[in-house]
């Protein structure tokens, strides 16, 4: 036995497996190695357990290749395999070593996981039941389970939530749910800590996003064995936070920000509901053969690149934000009493170079990841955490050219059109205006799938909306929430 003098390994040892003894390896790079397989530990293992004189460890693998690799995306599936110490020293040892490597790991070993049984396809308790719950439980994750019975209803969970009692919220739905876990967040007393806790999506709604975006970042399909795996890891990146101030009023965005065309498309197309996802584009080829165009203005600080968009102009006077220096030294962007930090953005800091394009609008659509939904690359240059808001912009385009962009969503090859203004804003005043065939009707303000405000004459108008129709300012906080991702 060789408990780990070689470079190469942890730990070596002869142990029967099925019955036979052979050599098992437990390498410094996390590889379960015997003479007719082998596991990577931090990809494929889910977690072990010891029954009686025997390891059962729990795997995540590829049947269609082999237990050694990992390549395909359809054929992952639960699988364990069982091997025996020869002795009761091994078998603690060998206990010792591997929870020691997983431990490594920084996974998480405690969950809160929010689902929502009522969103889209009604399909998230399914979801729950048949991939996230095993998979938890085969990686010893324990489990505190909350399902919401009304809107909202995940924004007070986490409101008063006990945090430091969990390694991570886990959101079972679309993207409404983890919409909420982050406005309940950061609405807390101690939001400063609060929205460092790691959020995990997995997709089980209409709108799958951000758990679009993440796992399409490497290349991996949006799947809720995907996800759960991502978050089964531990790894974690930043995710940029969008606040949307109008007076006293805040609303936190993760995901985008619609007023035109899209917001049209995604409310109004509410009432074809009963068609299913066919709604969607049957209700755009009717709003593009009817289409509408907005008056209003828009101002915003680009980002470095897109200095020469739009026409100089200032916000002061009309903006609540103000460049301070914080105690550390750093200059901080103010936003109605709260601090918003730059973190290596590279800008004038003393003096904002305001930017103003004004309307008549066909679309302004706000995007912080690249996805919008499964079949929509709204925004392919956005990142997770550069502390930039993508806006795609068009003010004017023919109806088939807008027919030919919205075939184009699905690659993001949309945004390569003429039509189109691309452009990256750190700050970002929205002044929505009335229609320009008939000045009685305004629009829809559309903020991460729900509706934020609606003007005069829209659907459902007398409905009441956190915000008014009125001018809306937005700023972006660099790196503000953390996720749960598969890179």
């Amino acid at each position: 036995m060789d408990q780990g003098g070689a470079a190469e390994s942890l730990l070596s040892d002869r142990v029967k497996i099925n019955g036979v003894v052979k050599p098992l390896i437990l390498t410094a790079d996390g590889q379960f190695r015997w003479s007719d397989g082998c596991l990577a530990v931090e990809k494929q293992v889910l977690g072990f357990s010891v029954e009686g004189s025997k390891i059962k460890v729990r795997a995540i693998v590829d049947t269609g290749a082999g237990i050694c690799c990992a390549g395909s995306e359809v054929a992952l599936v639960r699988k364990s395999f069982t091997f025996q110490p020869l002795s009761d020293d091994l078998l603690s040892l060998w206990c010792e070593k591997l929870q020691n490597y997983l431990d490594s790991l920084g996974r998480p070993k405690r969950l809160f996981v929010i689902v929502n049984p009522y969103g889209g396809t009604k399909s998230a308790s399914k979801v729950f039941l048949d991939f996230v719950k095993p998979l938890l439980e085969d990686a010893n994750i324990e489990i505190t389970l909350q399902e919401t019975r009304y809107q909202l209803h995940a924004k007070e969970i986490v409101h008063s939530l006990e945090l430091p009692k969990y390694d991570g919220i886990v959101c079972v739905s679309g993207d409404g749910i983890l919409v909420e876990v982050v406005n309940g967040l950061l609405e807390r007393g101690d939001w400063k800590t609060a929205i460092k806790m790691p959020l995990g999506v997995v997709p089980a709604g209409t709108g799958n996003g951000m758990a679009k975006s993440l796992l399409d970042s490497i290349g991996e399909l949006c799947t809720p064995i995907n996800a759960i795996l991502a978050i089964i890891r531990g790894h974690k990146c930043s995710l940029d936070v969008a606040t949307m101030s109008q007076g006293d009023t805040k609303f936190f965005s993760v995901l985008m920000l619609a007023w035109g065309l899209v917001a049209d498309i995604d409310i109004e197309s509410e009432k074809y509901r009963w068609m299913g996802s066919a709604r969607l584009d049957f209700y755009a080829i009717k709003r593009i053969f009817s289409l509408r165009k907005y008056n209003g203005c828009i101002k915003f600080v680009p980002a470095p690149g897109y200095e020469a968009c739009g026409e100089p102009t200032s916000a002061e006077g009309e903006s609540t934000s103000e460049v301070i220096s914080s105690e550390d030294g750093s200059d901080k962007l103010l936003v109605n009493g709260r601090q918003y930090g730059y973190q290596g953005a590279d800008f004038d800091m003393k003096n904002l170079n305001w930017r103003k394009v004004d309307g008549p609008f066909v679309s302004i659509w706000l995007h912080n990841v690249p996805w919008g939904g499964e079949d929509t690359m709204a925004a392919p240059d956005a990142k997770f955490s550069d502390g930039y808001l993508d806006l795609i912009m068009i003010k004017d385009c023919t109806k088939l050219g807008l027919l030919a962009l919205m075939s184009e969503l699905n690659n993001g090859c949309h945004v390569k059109s003429p039509y189109v203004q691309y452009i990256k804003v750190k700050a970002f005043i929205l002044e929505p205006g009335t229609r320009n065939d008939n000045p009685l009707k305004e629009g829809i303000i559309d903020v991460d799938g729900e509706v934020l405000a609606r003007g005069k004459g829209t659907y459902k108008c007398d409905e009441k909306t956190l915000m008014a129709y009125e001018k809306l300012h937005i700023n972006v906080d660099q790196g503000l929430a953390t996720l749960f991702c598969p890179f």
